[in-house]
């Protein structure tokens, strides 16, 4: 008989109690949004922001290239530039100054200025002090 009673009172507490994984209308839907915008926010200072930064240095970088720049490329292949046009894409790359070896590559494939102290930064020995 106890085992009844038990057995009736789960089925009547278990329909009673509301679903609680579920939404209960839009309520829920106007406390969320609040929590949405504020990923939304960290999201564009964490990640879009940052990157749209480093795309306009890196624009800056290609418009500014000019006759003698040493660079090096996204292959990893250093030269300096003997030929650039303003409104060519590509430029004419020296690879081999003694045998007048030259290559022609895209601006776009020029990762860094192989002078630039910004994209290698040098770090200076420090003397031990006895």
């Amino acid at each position: 008989m106890d085992l009844l009673f038990f057995l009736q009172d789960a089925a009547g507490s278990a329909a009673s109690a509301a679903p609680q994984g579920q939404p209960s209308g839009p309520g829920e839907l106007l406390r969320m949004l609040p929590m949405l915008g504020m990923i939304l926010i960290v999201m564009y200072f964490l990640m879009i922001r940052p990157q749209s930064k480093v795309r306009k240095e890196r624009d800056l970088m290609i418009a500014a290239l000019k006759k003698n720049d040493h660079v090096v490329t996204a292959g990893g292949i250093y030269g300096v530039i003997k030929q650039v046009k303003p409104d060519d894409p590509d430029l004419t790359l020296c690879i081999d100054e003694k045998n007048d070896v030259c290559i022609r590559v895209s601006k776009e494939s020029i990762a860094k200025l192989e002078g630039d102290t910004k994209a290698a930064p040098k770090a200076e020995p420090q003397e031990k002090k006895s």
